[in-house]
């Protein structure tokens, strides 16, 4: 079995230990998230397991032939060659194999004396280039470049010509394709779509060999590990389970740390006010100094600036009319000659929380800019409602903040008069406290620009948010929190995310779009996943999308349970509304059956306990009581058991 292993390592910058004892163990098999606070090390540590960094001490111990791909969380480019040239580097290993297999064949030819031997290490060799998929190189390659998002138009391309986002796309598909015996990933999903997620979820599942990543994205981790990691004030603990079983089990552990930490800091509080009051008085000096050595005894626990939390609310959203925006005949072309937008149509009413879901470049972005007003070249009709304010984020916005002004002077110059006293608080409530008010806006990362921008949003009360990728570069705890003041949000939101937890959590209703054409489904994003997965399957209508120049002309569509289903795209927008109604009023008459039939059994297993007691089963009056009730229980669970089956197909 392929490993690699390491054994206390230590690694220390300047007087701050970024590794203390470390042991780690990864194999064939392994499925492990590393997990912990920006600038704890995750990505230091996973240096060190790829062997490009040296620790101060602990050692290294890889199986003989163990073969690692590392990918980095950015900073690789590619250039000089088509993209299909360069995933074909991917396959180096399969290539030296092939050239020690070429050599031997060669040296056989002479009859040299070590024949035996050499013929051994051909076979060898066969197996090992067929068992590294060498012969199937090709169909790997177009197979792991489409399922993360290239197209076929792409493969000639020159690698040079693809932006930074897609360099990162072709690292990680070169790391896939190596076929290596362990993955080290660094934020693979930072420049992925949903779509691509979805596609590196099955592979990482599938994976034969093991694995250990870094993620932001809680559904991605959940669905791809069984093992975390946790590098916590240098030190690395390990939690069996997904990602969430892991939340569970540290949320107990770091209450139990905080309170101990809250009641040292009592202790501290009180010998240092005791030191500062009498330390000058002769008749207590003795004293002062004796809780001094207390005091220079204890052992601080340390609570990192991590688990100082990020907490807000978006202000109460200004009353507005129902019906919030209406769009006509939208068309948008980039080049005049293809439509990113074709006559799109939609109707978005008060409180609804629209997804924007689609393929790159099926217009996403470009819609989100037209209905906040920032892109004016189009054609079509935009009518807001009575009394709307928008409030709009995008990471464009994000990354534009920046110069020599610090965060305060920043924010005070953009926030209204009556809220520049309260800036100092707010920026604390984004984990901007003490001195880090006064950073410049030129050395923020891209979470603390995130943050700003996001705080932007606060400074001015809107009834309807539009979100362009509002969780890229957050933190897990940072996305829950603006989950959650998002869900408690009082207008509409508009938004799009590449985390699927983050949408399942807030979507209401999604709008699909490929380019030249949409769909809407009345439903939340779970509702949208199972239907696009029955069309794929062929158990439900056609892939048809809804485009006005479309809806005039007849479809064709596949029966479902002995009926006909119109295409999701061929539904009016009040069919589909009447449709997701019903599913909701079923699926909780579902749950309340399931719910009755629970209590049912419950109640005859205890009447069935009671039959056992020889008080009851002793005495004909009350035995024959209980079974009669026995008999009724019974009887009610029959019924509920066939109209569960009923709403069930259904």
């Amino acid at each position: 079995m392929a490993f690699v292993q390491f054994s206390q390592v230590s690694l220390a910058f300047a007087d701050r230990d970024i590794l203390k004892n470390v042991s780690v163990n990864l194999a064939t098999g392994s499925k492990v998230a590393l997990t912990g606070a920006n600038g704890t090390g995750k990505s230091t540590l996973i240096k060190i397991m790829a062997g490009l960094m040296e620790p101060d001490s602990g050692e290294r111990i890889c199986q003989k032939d163990t073969r690692i791909a590392y990918l980095p969380q950015s900073g690789l480019t590619h250039q000089g060659c088509s993209l299909l040239e360069e995933a074909d580097k991917a396959f180096e290993y399969g290539y030296e194999i092939q050239n020690e297999i070429d050599s031997i064949g060669e040296q056989l030819k002479s009859n040299p004396s070590n024949t035996d031997y050499l013929l051994e290490r051909h076979a060898a060799l066969l197996a090992k280039l067929e068992n590294s998929g060498w012969y199937r190189r090709q169909a790997l390659a177009e197979s792991v470049l489409i399922g993360l998002g290239f197209s076929r138009e792409d493969f000639s391309k020159q690698t040079q010509e693809f932006s930074g986002g897609w360099q990162m796309r072709i690292a990680l598909a070169k790391a896939l394709m190596q076929g290596p015996d362990i993955l080290l990933l660094d934020e693979p999903t930072n420049y992925l779509d949903i779509e691509a997620r979805n596609w590196l979820e099955v592979f990482l599942k599938n994976f034969a060999g093991g694995f250990l990543l870094v993620s932001h994205d809680r559904y991605f981790l959940d669905v791809t590990v069984n093992e975390v990691y946790e590098l916590f004030n240098g030190e690395l603990k390990c939690y069996p389970g997904n990602y969430t079983h892991y939340e569970k089990v540290r949320e107990v552990e770091l209450e139990s740390l905080m309170k101990a930490y809250e009641e040292q800091q009592k202790e501290i509080q009180h010998l240092e006010d005791f030191i500062r009051r009498f330390g000058y008085k002769a008749t207590k000096a003795a004293q002062a100094q004796e809780r001094q050595k207390q005091l220079d005894k204890i052992v601080r626990i340390e609570i990192p600036e991590t688990l100082k939390k990020i907490h807000f609310t978006f202000p109460p959203a200004p009353h507005s009319g129902q019906i919030v925006c209406r769009c006509s005949d939208i068309v948008k072309s980039y080049d005049g000659s293809r439509n990113v937008l074709d006559k799109l149509e939609l109707l978005l009413e008060k409180g609804e929380r629209l997804v924007v879901a689609g393929h790159n470049g099926a217009g996403k972005t470009t819609l989100l800019k037209i209905l906040a007003g920032v892109d004016k070249n189009f054609t079509g009709k935009i009518e807001l409602g009575s009394g709307v304010q928008i409030g709009y984020f995008s990471q464009d916005n994000a990354e534009t903040i920046c110069g020599k002004q610090s965060i305060i002077d920043y924010i005070e110059s953009i926030a209204p008069l009556e809220l520049i006293p309260k800036v100092r608080d707010m920026l604390g409530a984004f984990l901007f406290r003490g001195d880090d008010v006064n950073k410049t806006l030129d050395v923020l990362s891209g979470g603390e620009k995130t943050r700003v921008a996001l705080l932007q949003l606060l400074l001015r009360p809107v009834n309807l948010l539009i979100l362009d990728e509002p969780t890229n570069h957050l933190d897990m705890h940072s996305k829950d929190v603006l989950l959650k003041a998002l869900k408690d949000f009082g207008g509409t939101v508009i938004f799009v995310s590449h985390d699927r937890g983050f949408i399942q959590g807030l979507a209401t209703r999604v709008l699909e779009l490929k380019p030249g054409s949409f769909r809407n489904f009345v439903g939340d994003y779970e509702y949208y996943m199972e239907r696009v997965a029955a069309e794929e399957a062929g158990t439900v209508g056609d892939f048809t999308f809804a485009t006005k120049a479309q809806s005039a002309q007849p479809r064709q569509n596949t029966p479902v349970s002995g009926d006909t289903e119109k295409s999701a795209g061929a539904l009016s927008w009040e069919e589909e509304k009447r449709i997701a109604a019903e599913k909701r009023k079923k699926e909780k008459a579902i749950e309340k059956v399931e719910n009755d039939i629970a209590k049912l059994e419950d109640e005859i297993k205890a009447l069935q306990e009671q039959m056992g007691n020889p008080e009851v089963y002793s005495n004909g009056e009350k035995a024959k009581a209980v079974q009669s009730q026995i008999s009724a229980k019974e009887e009610e669970l029959e019924k509920l058991n066939s109209q569960w089956e009923e709403l069930v197909s259904e």
